[in-house]
């Protein structure tokens, strides 16, 4: 995935904010390119899980493609675990054929965050390279 450090500072910001709940999210794509960030509400407002209302997430996808873009990624914050999918995110993930999974791990003791790409088709996970420069 292609994205600007500039998005992933917005996603970070995010994960940071909804800590220690999961954060999550739709990253907009163009030509490949991850074009911008629409932050989602947790509506399980939970540590270890994500729901996003299914009105939201209709609503942001049309407004995506309204702008001449498509949903390209999902992402979320593991704010306990490694930020690799859960099985949780891969029975989720079996909804959104086709979309990236970007998840990034934040935690209490660390300021770092680590960020991390992946496939996930019927089940089976693909670590993405996360191309972040200018």
């Amino acid at each position: 995935m292609d994205i600007a450090p500039e998005l992933i500072d917005r996603i970070i910001a995010h994960a940071r904010r909804d800590f220690p709940d999961e954060c999550c999210g739709m990253i907009a794509m163009r030509d490949g390119r991850a074009v911008s960030v629409h932050e989602a509400e947790n509506t399980a407002r939970s540590p270890l899980r994500f729901e996003v209302d299914g009105l939201e997430v209709h609503r942001t996808i049309e407004a995506i493609e309204d702008a001449g873009g498509e949903l390209g990624a999902i992402y979320h914050s593991h704010t306990r675990s490694e930020p690799f999918p859960s099985q949780t995110d891969i029975n989720f993930a079996a909804g959104w054929p086709g979309v990236e999974w970007l998840i990034v791990g934040v935690r209490r003791d660390s300021p770092e965050a680590d960020i991390r790409c992946f496939a996930i088709d019927d089940g089976r996970v693909t670590e993405i390279d996360l191309n972040h420069h200018g």
